[in-house]
């Protein structure tokens, strides 16, 4: 096995870092990581080869390109590819020579995560080509089931309080640090606490309207809000805000969607509760003459309504793989990983409401089995099973010369060169 040089830049809040730190140097790799933020201390520890940057952002890659020429850095790896800490960085790292090893949340879930080179979601080495999928799924095996583990919210929330109490060290150790977060920590965690106090409220209110939805017998849409501040929305689509796509939904289905079908609008499980969506939509519901045709949901089983919905439309979250995987028609605003002629409608928003396109679900599970082996490995980011399976996993990807992925987009070349 080749000894290889690992820069770790900034990770997730939990100690996933600091535990493929530890793996890759027991396996004889040099490992040199960067912290950011005093959350970034506690959570990768202090080592020979540990770094604090403490400058302002311009500064950033003269200080990391003289750690790539003093330890020959060979590899980088780092979580989300668009945090303002990451983003020239990667394109630096490419120029030099040096692999992009990036994590992020999965592309299915639960029990995956996605670890791809040089860039996720949008950035995506993965084609959009439906050709290709189904001339690659040939010669591969189906994927495996996860392996199950317990995930607990609290541990995840338990994290996340520990990494931003030390980032009360931040204006003194890390003084030009500036958080990719939209809003402050303090503020999250009230919304948080907001939300999930009424949460029980919720859960029976919902319960109830999704009953009457699923017996009413209507033909209903699904659009499931995202995170405001997730990079999917921020850095990865031309929709900035959930309130602008609730306005801009609602306007189109009351102008074009048929006169008898009801629109189910679905909260993120993990919203933060700062945004009073239910008084936005209750608001345009009376502008569009749009009353009894709207159903907002702040919870409740997503794919018990997929299973019914005659179509859901998306800006690029995952729920559209759970979508397709049901055969429910979908329509991406973005562009997400799944956006391809044969899985998602490929006309406009207005025309979706009329004659949504149906997924494909052979081209689906030769998209799925692919991008499970290219891209997917059986982990998580924060409780201990989860991350001791994420390190394991990730080994092979890490250490090997070529990604899954880049190793089938090489194929096609290689057998002509075979011939």
């Amino acid at each position: 096995m080749q000894r290889r040089s690992f820069l770790l830049l900034q990770g997730v809040c939990s100690p996933f870092f600091l535990r493929l730190a530890q793996r890759l140097a027991e396996r004889g790799h040099r490992v040199v990581k960067v912290n950011f933020t005093a959350g970034d201390s506690l959570y990768a520890g202090h080592g020979a080869d540990t770094h604090s940057f403490r400058g302002p952002l311009e500064e950033l890659d003269d200080f990391v390109e003289t750690l790539w020429t003093r330890y020959a850095i060979t590899d980088q790896v780092l979580f989300g590819d668009c945090r303002a800490v990451h983003r020239s960085l990667v394109e630096g790292a490419r120029r030099h020579g040096i692999r992009n090893h990036v994590f992020e949340e999965g592309y299915f879930r639960p029990f995956w995560v996605t670890l791809e080179r040089e860039g996720v979601n949008s950035h995506s080495l993965l084609p959009r080509d439906p050709h290709w999928y189904s001339e690659m799924a040939h010669g591969l095996p189906e994927p495996a089931n996860p392996r199950h583990f317990d995930n607990p919210f609290r541990v995840r929330a338990l994290h996340d309080v520990c990494y931003h109490l030390a980032g009360l060290g931040n204006p003194l150790a890390y003084p030009h640090y500036r958080t990719h977060a939209p809003v402050t920590a303090p503020l999250e965690y009230t919304g948080y606490a907001w939300r999930f106090a009424r949460l029980p409220y919720f859960k029976r209110r919902d319960a109830k309207r999704i009953e009457r939805l699923l017996a009413f017998g209507k033909p209903f849409y699904l659009l499931p809000l995202q995170l405001n501040g997730d990079a999917q929305i921020q850095r990865h689509s031309p929709i900035k805000s959930m309130r602008g796509l609730i306005e801009r939904v609602m306007h189109s289905f009351a102008c074009h969607a048929p006169s008898d079908s009801l629109l189910v609008i679905k909260n993120h499980p993990l919203d933060m509760g700062l945004v009073d969506y239910a008084r936005h939509i209750r608001r345009l519901t009376k502008e569009l003459a749009l009353e009894s045709r709207v159903v907002y949901l702040e919870s409740g089983n997503l794919e018990a309504i997929l299973k019914q919905a005659v179509g859901t439309v998306t800006v690029n979250s995952t729920v559209g793989n759970v979508a397709l995987g049901i055969g429910c028609p979908t329509l991406a605003l973005a562009d997400p990983i799944y956006r391809m002629r044969g899985l998602t409608h490929c006309g406009d928003l207005n025309g979706f409401w009329q004659t949504p396109m149906r997924p494909d679900a052979r081209l689906f599970e030769q998209f799925r089995r692919v991008v499970v082996h290219t891209t997917q490995i059986n982990g998580g980011f924060y409780c201990r099973d989860g991350i001791a399976m994420t390190v394991d996993n990730a080994m092979g990807i890490l250490e090997a010369d070529q990604s899954p992925l880049e190793r089938l987009l090489c194929q096609p070349l290689l057998q002509r060169l075979a011939s």
